[in-house]
């Protein structure tokens, strides 16, 4: 039965959903802080309210395994979506211009965050459960990748909605886009329930006593992959506006950088299941450290997109790893705990990063921020070569 397993066998049920959260959340990331400006905010008050989504993952991973454990994968996905349709409907709530509409913006922004930690987490150990080890790598490959075609599209989805709604047209996209993954979710089997009791009686400080050495060492790996991930998603544009390039090139470059990140990510999962782990989450990580070490050197927007391609590729390659390496080091009583606890360590990379350039930054310029921020990557590459099991 294993041999016979295929992946398209779990696509409606996992990535067709994956998608629809991904078109979702593309559609709310580019006019949370305009809908928090719209509301009386200043720039970075409204800089502060979009990383309330962070801040809604970073408290939800860990209640999320706890979540998943008592009420299964499916009821958990299903509670997420009614969560995020919560928060959307929390964000259309305009009380005007002032701290209290703000107040209750970022609350539902939080929403949002925590529901995409909850469900991020469920679809995880869903398909850990179900999808054989030898096709594993694809399998969560092609989540996250199915995951990022959709954020790729969401903005182009929002955009067209707020032609004829203006900033709440990108809300309806995401509601339409939520209740459609809802749909899919409910035609998702449930998982027997085997040993569900004994797994509800390991807790987060039982799981991190008894393997306090994987997060310590792989775990640091993927905190530093992580954080050279998200502050990709601010250089491209901070170096644009720097070498004076329009807002709108520099848009476009970010979308080339996003569409070949959207379209590498099966072949990486291929080769992590026939070669290993480390043949691609290596690469990906020393790939990824050279594109910023080539941004500084760029002073045109040619020269600029090249180095975003590179930027993408790099990131491309390495999608699913982090939730690959995650399944591959879990125990099969209390997994969704564990992956509470290692989606946590990826969420403070998350956090981390931007703060790295935004200290050297301010400290030695841009262009310096920006390599030192390279380095991450080529020590998330030493952390991943070192820690990552030599079966994998």
């Amino acid at each position: 039965m294993v041999e016979n397993f295929r992946l398209r066998s779990v696509a409606a049920a996992a990535y067709g959903p994956a998608a629809l959260f991904g078109l979702s959340e593309g559609a709310l990331l580019p006019v949370i802080a305009l809908s928090a400006i719209e509301r009386g905010a200043s720039t970075p008050t409204a800089a502060l309210i979009a990383a309330m989504l962070g801040v809604g993952s970073l408290v939800a991973n860990i209640p999320a395994g706890v979540l998943a454990t008592r009420v299964g994968e499916r009821r958990s996905m299903l509670l997420a979506a009614a969560v995020l349709v919560a928060g959307v409907l929390i964000c259309l709530i305009d009380l005007g211009r002032g701290p209290w509409s703000l107040l209750l913006y970022g609350a539902g922004v939080v929403l949002i965050g925590a529901a995409a930690a909850v469900y991020g987490l469920a679809r995880q150990s869903y398909l850990t459960e179900v999808v054989p080890p030898h096709l594993r790598a694809r399998a969560l490959s092609t989540l996250g990748g199915s995951m990022r075609i959709g954020v790729f599209l969401g903005p182009f989805a929002g955009a067209a909605a707020m032609r004829f709604a203006g900033l709440p047209g990108a809300y309806y996209v995401s509601l339409a886009a939520i209740a459609a993954a809802a749909a899919l979710v409910l035609r998702v089997p449930d998982l027997p329930v085997t040993g569900r009791d004994q797994a509800a009686e390991v807790t987060t400080r039982g799981m991190l006593k008894q393997r306090w050495r994987v997060y310590a060492t792989l775990g640091t790996g993927i905190l530093l992959l992580s954080a050279i991930r998200q502050t990709r998603q601010t250089v491209v544009p901070l170096w644009a506006a720097h070498i004076g390039l329009s807002p709108t090139t520099g848009s476009i470059i970010y979308g080339i950088a996003g569409a070949v990140d959207a379209l590498t990510f099966y072949p990486a999962g291929k080769v992590m299941d026939r070669r290993g782990r480390r043949w691609v989450a290596v690469p990906a990580t020393l790939v990824l450290g050279t594109s910023f070490l080539l941004v500084p050197l760029t002073d045109g927007a040619a020269l600029l997109t090249v180095a975003a391609m590179v930027m993408g590729f790099g990131n491309g390659i390495g999608s699913g790893i982090v939730m690959t390496l995650g399944a591959d080091v879990s125990p099969p009583v209390g997994r969704p705990t564990h992956l509470g606890i290692w989606n946590e360590l990826a969420d403070i990379g998350t956090g981390v990063g931007p703060l790295v350039l935004s200290a050297a930054t301010a400290l030695a310029g841009l262009g310096a921020g920006i390599a030192t921020s390279g380095l991450v990557g080529f020590a998330a590459a030493a952390a991943l070569w070192r820690w990552i099991p030599r079966r994998s």
